[in-house]
């Protein structure tokens, strides 16, 4: 009786250690990077970029990638070409129809023109180590969501970057940004450059 028990016990515990290395597997498969491999190796069908990013500072740079031009993987980076980097990344399966809309509604704001991918590697690479040149790390989701670039070479593209204005970084708070975390930033700035070293723009 005993051992039938300890039988039953030990079937019980196996039972349970399988079904936890499957849902551990099941949220690997559903992770941020695994989807972004999984993307990364699909054929790219666009690769935009707010044109004017380098004139205000802010804009977005969009890449799909998919079997078809009907169901796509879009990586998008939020980008703080004046200071803070790659504020924000996301990561998510569209239709083509709701993807063409996407673009249609970024372009009502600041006009998005197509760029080729290296470029667009290369750009999201030095803006990520300038910024954090002056202590300001890219988002947390960054490298994960930047993978589903594949086997794009960032090294493919010559162009030349320049971040700041006229030659320094200018902090410009988000409408977001509350008071704590605008000084704590300013401090950042000061910290690297000095009180001359970087400009500031409040909101009039």
């Amino acid at each position: 009786m005993a051992n039938m028990l300890q039988k039953r016990a030990k079937k019980a515990q196996r039972r349970k250690q399988v079904v936890a290395q499957k849902r551990r597997d099941e949220a690997l498969e559903t992770s941020l990077p695994a989807r972004a491999l999984r993307a990364s190796h699909a054929p790219i069908r666009h690769c935009f970029l707010t044109e004017s990013v380098f004139e205000i500072g802010m804009g977005t740079l969009v890449l799909t990638r998919g079997a078809t031009p009907h169901h796509l993987a879009l990586g998008s980076f939020l980008l703080d070409t004046f200071c803070l980097g790659v504020k924000d990344v996301m990561l998510k399966s569209v239709e083509g129809e709701a993807f063409e809309f996407y673009i249609e509604t970024m372009n009502a704001g600041s006009p998005m023109v197509p760029v080729d991918p290296s470029y667009a590697r290369k750009l999201l690479r030095d803006l990520a180590a300038w910024s954090q040149g002056i202590g300001f790390m890219p988002h947390r989701d960054f490298a994960a969501v930047e993978a589903m670039f594949g086997d794009v070479s960032a090294d493919a593209s010559d162009a030349v970057f320049r971040f700041g204005r006229e030659g320094k970084p200018v902090y410009i708070p988000g409408p977001s940004d509350t008071a704590p975390v605008i000084q704590r930033r300013i401090a950042q700035l000061q910290k690297h450059l000095g009180d001359d070293g970087f400009g500031l723009e409040t909101a009039a």
